[in-house]
């Protein structure tokens, strides 16, 4: 008798069948993400083929010598870039999702607890001023005075924002939301105040910075973002629970037996953390913690069991394919991913508001 394909591919095929959506995203995005890796490391003006690639992993994993144009270009320009925009991505998403969890808004955004704006305003600063009033610090810090500044800010806005927003104990959601729009507006205030003072050179520094970029990301601040991102990234996953119980709301969560004030205090410290780090080391990138969770949020559900780790590879893959794409699309101009980010999430938020618009009627 010949052999049937479709016989055998029937169980294959009702096997995957099988499988709920949340694994089938999550093989989807695994897949896409390796094979994102492995085109971003291949792809750029010099051509470099799979076994560079392979020896390049290999040699900096054995800490061997680089030898040769194209392992050093492997290994010192490519690789880093490409681990930058994994961890970025992965930890703007997850920050993302835990703010729209936090706040039970869908269309919520990290950028509205005030991380972003007080990590733009110490970069800003620091630019301005590091010949001046700041001059200690960047003798200090040396080289890594902006995303060190940049962090600081972010982490230290929060938890303003956290302790105007509560009260006896108690952290109101509202409270939270309008104090992040008056620092929002300060801070914004104050880095026009900056910018006002800045000289030529200055401004075209804060300039490219704001735009976002990966191209000045190494191993240094490789290291940084895998104990800024990933730990943090961790700390919210044991949270998932607790983001399911509070979107039934606050009193139903207290009545679940959950301490809600202390897990949306880990939760809101996490996300400035992972926030404070990305735009400390990149600058600003937009719309990823936006559109990501939204996405797989009308995909897969609610659940933030699947929904947490989904939105650290949707992410992770997200600006992976971005700056891929930013830097080879004028090369050898680099595009800043930041605006490649722009071009990509205004387009998909506007389809997103379209679609809830046409939910409500």
């Amino acid at each position: 008798m010949p052999y049937s394909t479709a016989a055998a591919e029937g169980p294959l095929l009702r096997k995957v069948s099988a499988l709920s959506r949340p694994v089938k995203v999550a093989l989807a995005l695994s897949v896409l993400t390796v094979a994102g890796f492995f085109w971003a490391l291949l792809t750029g003006p010099m051509a470099i083929t799979f076994e560079d690639v392979l020896q390049g992993i290999h040699g900096m994993f054995a800490l061997t010598e680089v030898s040769g144009a194209s392992d050093w270009v492997v290994r010192e320009l490519r690789l880093p870039r490409v681990l930058i925009a994994l961890l970025v991505g992965a930890g703007l998403a997850v920050a993302g999702a835990v703010t729209q969890g936090v706040f039970r808004n869908p269309l919520a955004d990290p950028g509205l607890i005030g991380v972003a704006s007080g990590a733009a305003l110490a970069a800003v600063a620091v630019i301005v001023l590091s010949n001046s009033v700041l001059a200690g610090w960047s003798a200090l810090t040396g080289p890594f005075a902006l995303p060190l500044a940049a962090f600081a800010g972010g982490i230290a806005v929060t938890l303003v924002i956290y302790r105007l927003g509560t009260r006896n104990g108690q952290t109101h959601v509202a409270l939270l939301l309008l104090a992040g729009v008056a620092i929002n507006v300060l801070t914004g205030a104050a880095t026009g105040v900056l910018t006002y003072l800045a000289d030529d050179q200055q401004l075209r520094d804060m300039t490219f910075w704001s735009m976002g970029s990966l191209a000045h990301g190494r191993w240094p601040e490789i290291l940084a973002l895998v104990l800024f991102v990933l730990l943090p990234l961790c700390v919210v996953m044991r949270y998932a629970r607790v983001l399911n119980a509070l979107l039934m709301g606050e009193q139903v969560a207290q009545h679940l037996g959950f301490n809600v004030q202390s897990s949306r205090r880990w939760l809101l410290a996490a996300s400035a953390m992972m926030v404070g780090a990305a735009v400390a080391v990149t600058g600003m990138i937009g719309f990823i913690g936006l559109v990501v969770p939204h996405l797989l949020r009308l995909v897969i559900g609610p659940d933030h069991r699947c929904l947490l780790p989904l939105s650290a590879l949707g992410g992770a893959l997200l600006l992976l394919v971005a700056d891929t794409i930013a830097r080879t699309l004028l090369a050898p101009a680099d595009l800043p991913v930041g605006l490649m980010m722009a071009l990509i999430g205004g387009p998909v938020f506007l389809a997103l508001l379209l679609h809830q618009a046409g939910r409500w009627r």
